[in-house]
């Protein structure tokens, strides 16, 4: 079967003010959408097509460009959906288990924060942030394009419990250049139940 866009698991204006309504339509229903177009004619009438996604990207780099590169994207963008939630309250932060993994590998939830988000600003061009859990323990990576770490081309391979896109397209029509303010805004919106989630799962 061809892939399909995933629904939102919220309105497009949930995450206002911090991700905007606009920005979300487009993010979500062009370039997503985009991705699992190509990603369906790159694998269709091939012994690829009828893989699951999470084949696919394993070995994306054995496979073509054009796997890795929508695979990657439809992969990423679906992971990150639902890495996000409305929040109404302007505290929002990790617990149990996870905040004291957190603790214990950077010194405190201020701290991942700071490590990530220079991540993510220090990616040239167009990539992702990234959470993960490699060996039983956390670490910040980021990686180009719409690589991820479960990739065979990852240079840091783990499994990822947090995504956030530093292409340009997830922040530029609120935030322009500032690339940093918008990883200071994606803070206010993490769903940290599902994050606390894929960290029991990859424990």
């Amino acid at each position: 079967m061809a892939f399909t866009l995933p629904h939102l698991p919220y309105a497009h204006d949930a995450l206002e003010p911090y991700i905007d309504t606009l920005t979300m339509q487009i993010h979500h229903g062009k370039h997503h959408q985009g991705y699992v177009d190509n990603l369906n004619k790159a694998i269709a009438g091939t012994p690829n097509e009828g893989k699951s996604l999470d084949d696919l990207v394993a070995h994306a780099g054995k496979i073509s460009v054009a796997v890795r590169n929508n695979g990657g994207g439809h992969w990423n963008h679906s992971f990150f959906w639902e890495s996000l939630a409305k929040h109404s309250g302007s505290h929002n932060a990790p617990s149990g288990k996870l905040s004291d993994a957190i603790n214990a590998a950077f010194g405190s939830f201020d701290s991942l924060k700071e490590k990530f988000n220079a991540a993510g600003a220090g990616r040239f061009g167009s990539g992702w942030a990234w959470l993960i859990v490699k060996d039983g323990k956390l670490e910040v990576t980021s990686t180009p394009n719409q690589d991820n770490p479960l990739m065979d081309v990852a240079e840091v391979k783990g499994i990822p419990i947090l995504g956030a896109d530093v292409w340009e397209h997830a922040y530029y029509l609120k935030y322009q250049n500032r690339r940093a303010e918008y990883l200071a805004a994606f803070w206010h919106v993490v769903n940290w139940k599902k994050i606390e989630e894929r960290f029991a799962s990859a424990k």
